[in-house]
């Protein structure tokens, strides 16, 4: 067998084939932004700055789907691109910062496209917290936060300060929420920086108890307006 140590290959045409059977071939560099397999079936697509989507090479791959940036925001509705392409979808909450003191970041869904954000959960809640000074560390069951068969918005975090060095951080993930055979199981962690100067570490995890498909989803605060970023992944 033959070595062919090269720094770049350039195709004349669309195809490209060096060495023949057996034969190793070593590429230092190799840019593309499609690669394929040998049956043709598309593997992975960089956008060419490092994006990566039509992920299907890897398990488990997130593949960003959209981005919203609030700015002075009532909400922020996710009305497109939740449906059966995806088993899980993930939503990221980065620097959620509300514009008054004590507002709580809130959930909730729709089966019409976004036109009514009512639909029935039943939750669990529970928070871990801290304060800057070192008092009033507690790990607790909250059930004024949690839900019991209702069509209230969800709470996702204690009372979040507006301080410029205040904000929530994220993640909710939610499962098959095209199916219209089983309730929507999803859970949310968060972290933010209460009013008063604590630590706020919440756990959030229940059902949207319909056979209906969740197809938009809402994030608000209870009171006031926030700015923040939400970005929307499918896991391939």
């Amino acid at each position: 067998m033959t070595t062919i140590n090269v720094n770049t290959i350039a195709p004349a045409g669309s195809t490209l084939t060096v060495g023949d059977s057996g034969d190793t071939i070593v590429v230092p560099e190799i840019k593309v932004n499609t690669v394929k397999d040998a049956g043709g079936n598309t593997l992975w697509v960089s956008n060419g700055s490092g994006t990566l989507s039509s992920v299907s090479g890897f398990g488990g791959a997130l593949n960003l789907l959209s981005t919203q940036t609030a700015s002075g925001s009532a909400s922020i509705s996710f009305t497109s691109g939740i449906d059966s392409t995806y088993k899980e979808y993930v939503f990221k909450f980065i620097n959620i910062n509300p514009s008054v003191d004590e507002a709580r970041f809130t959930v909730n869904f729709s089966s019409d496209g976004g036109s009514n954000y009512n639909m029935v959960k039943t939750t669990t809640y529970f928070q871990a917290y801290h304060r800057e000074t070192g008092a009033d560390g507690t790990l607790a069951y909250s059930a004024v936060n949690d839900l019991a068969e209702s069509a209230d918005a969800q709470r996702l975090s204690g009372t979040v300060g507006s301080d410029a060095d205040q904000n929530l951080v994220g993640e909710l993930h939610i499962f098959n929420p095209a199916s219209t055979t089983y309730v929507k199981n999803f859970y949310v962690k968060t972290n933010h920086v209460e009013a008063a100067d604590y630590t706020m570490n919440i756990f959030v995890a229940g059902y949207v108890n319909s056979t209906s498909a969740v197809n938009a989803i809402q994030y608000a605060t209870s009171t006031g307006n926030f700015d923040g970023k939400i970005k929307m992944y499918g896991v391939s």
